[in-house]
């Protein structure tokens, strides 16, 4: 494989907060990884650790055992992966109020400084005791509460020789020079290494089920520009996250290394993560993992030969065994034969189609919307002949979501823990097909109350 890439290290981010993969899809998916250009593995456990004792109470109720820890561990050393594990800390805690607290607002009206200097006096803290404990470590942080510190600050603050930045941007139109601008003043403030972080996936919108793969790759593309226009080998290498749960805005957590005889070791430990906006358990699921494979694709292999060529985009149809990229996520026979394709193609199906079908039949249909709208239907009042024009279209549209419904949530169920298919079925899948269900209920009575009609045969049950 040619690498012309400005970055030497390419990690892919799993973030395990939502929808974790079982292990024997990821021990599918870790050789396309692999065989894409990725380095290393940044696995955000979140509740999937399996913690023990005072700790034991953040597990999940499906998370890992110890034993599959190891499985992940091996599968990932024979796809030649890292792992680099990534743990919340300081930034998903109390980041954005820093300085309302009662310790803090001591600290502040004590006269010691501002809440950058409290945030940047913690993390002097925490990153002095971890390299007093393990001198070989190399600290990563995101770099979100340094951006706008002053140079000064920062280089008098004693943070800079401790930890590595990771300047992360995941906009389609990332300011090039403004990064670079960002590098400069990192380096001149005394930070030796930089470090970037794109995205493939999960960083375009709170309820995005397809990734946008043009957006993504604009993404990358930019980052290249940045490595090729910045400080000389400044850029360590590039974190490509795969965001699954997004409130709003976008930040990672923090991950810590050491290298050793110039190969990464398994000892890396997250410390800090500092948010500009939030990813956390309660927001809902974006795109799945096999529906941004694609993206994660095309992206990898741009930064693994330094742009998007056609020899490029023929290399990831190879990858995915598609004969072209229009054709992932496609109903026909060409959807690919990666892992999930199956996954792909059918959340394609229901979300570009079960809404404006559902819709379509509700609003659009002139004997629903003319003979048997809201208030027929609350008073259970219908023409006869209506209920013939209506009622077999309507347990059609149905029969044809639920096969794909129960198509979809066994094609999930392989790759996914019950709660995650339970999770994404019921946000995406079951209120079209509720809507549909309610409409022939109404139906029905209304028939049975007129003496009309029968009530017809029942629609069938949801997923």
């Amino acid at each position: 494989m040619s690498d012309s890439s400005p970055f030497k290290m390419r990690l892919v981010h799993l973030d395990l907060k939502g929808a974790p993969p079982k292990v024997s899809y990821l021990s599918e998916v870790f050789p396309l990884f692999h065989a894409l250009g990725a380095h290393a593995l940044l696995i955000e456990y979140e509740d999937m650790f399996p913690y023990e004792g005072p700790l034991k109470l953040l597990r999940s109720e499906h998370a890992y055992s110890p034993s599959e820890i190891q499985e992940i561990l091996h599968l990932a050393k024979l796809n030649q992966l890292e792992v680099v594990p990534l743990v919340q800390t300081f930034g998903h805690m109390e980041v954005y109020y820093l300085g309302e607290g009662e310790a803090s607002r001591r600290w502040l009206q004590q006269g010691r400084g501002s809440t950058a200097g409290l945030c940047l006096s913690h993390l002097r803290a925490v990153a002095s005791c971890v390299r007093a404990q393990h001198p070989a470590l190399r600290l990563l942080l995101w770099d979100d509460m340094l951006r706008d510190m002053p140079e000064d600050s920062l280089a008098a603050s004693g943070v800079p020789p401790l930890v590595e930045p990771v300047l992360w941007d995941y906009s389609a139109d990332l300011d090039v020079h403004g990064k670079v601008l960002l590098m400069e003043k990192y380096r001149k403030c005394g930070f030796p290494w930089l470090w970037a972080a794109s995205a493939f996936k999960g960083a375009t919108g709170a309820h995005q089920a397809l990734t946008p793969v043009d957006h993504h790759l604009r993404n990358h593309l930019r980052w290249l520009q940045v490595a090729r226009s910045g400080p000389a080998d400044a850029l360590q290498g590039i974190i490509l996250t795969g965001w699954q749960r997004r409130s709003w805005g976008s930040n990672p957590g923090l991950p810590y290394g050491k290298r050793e005889h110039n190969c990464w070791s398994h000892s890396r430990f997250p410390v800090h993560q500092f948010p500009e906006h939030w990813y956390d358990h309660f927001a809902v699921l974006c795109e799945l993992l096999p529906v941004g494979l694609p993206s994660l694709a095309v992206c990898l292999q741009s930064l693994v030969h330094g742009g998007f060529t056609p020899a490029v985009k023929e290399k990831v149809q190879s990858c995915l065994g598609i004969s072209s990229l229009e054709a992932a996520g496609s109903a026909s026979e060409d959807a690919g034969s990666f892992p999930g394709s199956n996954i792909l193609a059918l959340v394609t199906q229901v979300s570009l189609h079960l809404r404006s079908s559902v819709d379509g039949l509700l609003d659009g249909n002139r004997y629903v919307a003319g003979w048997f709208g809201p208030y027929h239907r609350r008073r259970k009042v219908v023409h006869p002949v209506m209920v013939l024009h209506i009622q077999p279209e309507a347990l059609s549209l149905l029969a044809r979501w639920d096969a794909v419904a129960q198509e979809l949530e066994v094609a999930l169920q392989r790759a996914f823990y019950p709660d995650a298919v339970d999770e994404w079925l019921e946000e995406n899948v079951r209120p079209g097909l509720r809507r549909l269900q309610q409409l022939l209920l109404d139906l029905g009575e209304a028939a049975t109350a007129s003496g009309t009609l029968p009530a017809g045969p029942e629609p069938a049950p949801g997923p």
